[in-house]
């Protein structure tokens, strides 16, 4: 029966030590928290002519981007790849909310069933380029037609 309280004292111990341990290394100086999401919201499509008028609300918590680029894949109603643009998001300024314009030419904004962002081209902060953006991505959609990453 001592050895069984002595090993309940110990593994006590222990695990307070590893506890305390982590929340000193989680406030290190360095141990940056991890990006925030920039949040891109398909808000509206409008026909223009012979081409979809889409509007993206793009909203930034975090940093300043020089540039952002998206690689857009746009699939119709049936699932097939309709078209693909590269669309340039910046300046996209720190804690801010803009509204991004862009035509989809040559489609009718009825037959678009969804909209990928396939990836982010070029992305560049004040730190300079940025790799593996499209993880800094978050999607949603106002409308029927979805936008996904």
């Amino acid at each position: 029966m001592h050895g069984s309280g002595q090993c309940r004292l110990t593994c006590a111990t222990i695990a307070t030590r590893i506890v305390a341990l982590a929340l000193c290394c989680w406030a290190l100086p360095g141990w940056a928290e991890p990006p925030k999401s920039i949040n891109l919201e398909l808000n509206k499509l409008e026909q223009e002519g012979d081409s979809c008028r889409a509007y993206l609300v793009v909203a930034n918590p975090g940093d300043a981007f020089s540039a952002f680029t998206l690689d857009v894949v746009v699939f119709d109603t049936g699932g097939t790849i309709a078209r693909r643009l590269a669309i340039e998001l910046a300046p996209i300024r720190p804690a801010k909310t803009i509204v991004k314009v862009f035509d989809i030419p040559q489609t009718a904004c009825s037959a678009i069933g969804s909209i990928l962002v396939n990836n982010v081209m070029h992305c560049r902060d004040s730190s300079g380029d940025i790799a593996d953006c499209v993880d800094r991505v978050s999607t949603s959609s106002k409308l029927p037609v979805t936008l996904s990453k």
